[in-house]
């Protein structure tokens, strides 16, 4: 029996012996146990109840294909390059771009759980098995990478959106690419580009989002996180159709973009800007910097207010905090 079949008998929730799960797989209880070891080691929480088995301390849904493509409007559908989901991978967005000019327009890449999955600034993202997803999408444009200016920021109006679209209202966004939620990181997003500086060039876009953390990962996570279990009153959303609005909306949102740039986003991006009149310390090559979040450009840069003027800030690869 490997991990995946383990962990999808196991996903109701409900107490099984060790004696009758080791019958179904044909297996010792001691490889059972093993198995069970190799899921805690991901970072999956499931108990012991004795000699009464084992458990999930609340059920699961595992990631289907079929179920998540039953669930998109048939325009999508017929748009998407690709729909794919691994057990597991290195890193979704890894994948897509090993696949080079092999990997069709609007291809989707999602897995269970990544061993190397990478947020911004080379940072690890823990991708445990079951809780949460893990996706990217390949966009290509015919433009240069000047006109893709501002793309990581209309991602997080994206991903606001597919929650909007599911019930779950008050997250906010934190440039250049954080969505926030109850005071934590509810989700990342990593934009990174290849192709020609004046076009073509192409988008890899990873998004990693919180369905449901144990209080193991919100300590190995060291920062606040949130979840949208927590949001939504203790039960999130079920993953597969929670991963449906998440690729709807991005199938459509990037649409926009391609025909009409950030501008589209920017005044939905500063509804929800998190950072607009808050202290804050901006540290990266140039120093640190102090001020007050006054917004963003047009360009999608940040504006911050200096004692000494309006400073823009457009590189991405410097660390924002509140001061």
């Amino acid at each position: 029996m490997q991990p995946q079949q383990l962990l999808a008998i196991l996903a109701s929730g409900e107490t099984l012996s060790g004696s009758r799960l080791a019958a179904e797989a044909g297996i010792t209880r001691a490889a059972i146990w093993k198995q069970i070891e190799a899921l805690r080691q991901r970072g999956l929480p499931v108990e012991s109840a004795g000699a009464a088995g084992y458990r999930l301390p609340w059920p699961i849904q595992m990631l289907e294909e079929q179920a998540i493509r039953s669930a998109l409007p048939v325009a999508v559908a017929r748009r998407l390059g690709a729909l794919e989901v691994h057990w597991e991978i290195d890193s979704t967005s890894s994948e897509l771009q090993r696949r080079g000019n092999e990997a069709s327009d609007l291809s989707i890449v999602m897995a269970e759980t990544q061993t190397a999955g990478r947020g911004r600034r080379g940072r690890s993202w823990l991708s445990p098995p079951g809780l949460n997803i893990y996706l990217s999408c390949l966009k290509r444009f015919e433009a240069g990478f000047a006109a893709l200016s501002g793309l990581s920021l209309a991602t997080g109006v994206i991903v606001l959106r597919a929650l909007h679209a599911f019930g779950i209202d008050g997250a906010s966004l934190k440039w250049p690419n954080d969505v926030l939620a109850d005071g934590g990181k509810l989700a990342g997003i990593l934009v990174e580009l290849s192709g020609e500086y004046q076009g073509p060039c192409a988008a890899v876009i990873g998004i990693g989002l919180n369905l449901r953390l144990t209080d193991a990962l919100r300590e190995q996570a060291g920062q606040s996180v949130c979840d949208l279990a927590t949001l939504a009153q203790g039960v999130p959303p079920d993953r597969n159709r929670a991963a449906a609005a998440l690729i709807t909306s991005l199938v459509e949102g990037l649409q926009q973009f391609e025909q009409e740039g950030f501008s589209a986003f920017v005044d939905e991006y500063a509804e929800h800007d998190a950072l607009r009149g808050v202290p804050l310390r901006v540290s990266g090559a140039m120093g640190e910097l102090d001020g007050i979040g006054a917004g963003i450009d047009a360009r999608g840069a940040l504006q911050l207010q200096t004692a000494a003027g309006l400073r823009g800030i457009d590189s991405a690869d410097v660390t924002v905090r509140r001061a």
